[in-house]
């Protein structure tokens, strides 16, 4: 996974945060602790290492600099937010649909009731005279 860039085999004390500054050099801070804030940091041992974009440079337990490659899932994340848009979209399409076509039927019962109701009517009517 890792791989070493740097063999410098720093010792830690406790208490101070170890990390890798934008020089490529390892830098120490001192940790905040319950309301304190941390101090400021201070170069530990040059290295000079050059950062490539990708990578997670860190101090591994040996102290030495090592690197991993950063996943990055963007792409993909990307994607599935345009193809939740998408579902959205058809799901409101199709709704509208079928609100028109529930209003069509309805209507035709409606009428057919109606007519079957004038027909009725018109029936009595016929048989009264």
């Amino acid at each position: 996974m890792a791989e070493k860039v740097a063999k410098l085999g720093v010792k830690r004390e406790d208490g101070f945060l170890y990390f890798i500054d934008k020089d490529g050099d390892v830098s120490r801070s001192v940790m905040a602790r319950g309301g304190k804030k941390g101090g400021k940091t201070s170069k530990v041992a040059k290295a000079g290492v050059k950062k490539e974009s990708g990578f997670l440079y860190f101090l591994d337990k040996n102290g030495d600099i090592s690197r991993a490659k950063m996943s990055r899932g963007g792409q993909k994340r990307k994607a599935k937010k345009a193809k939740k848009v998408a579902k959205k979209a058809v799901k409101k399409a199709v709704k509208k649909v079928a609100k028109k076509v529930v209003k069509k039927v309805a209507k035709k019962a409606v009428k057919k009731v109606a007519k079957k109701a004038c027909a009725k009517k018109a029936c009595k009517k016929s048989k009264k005279k």
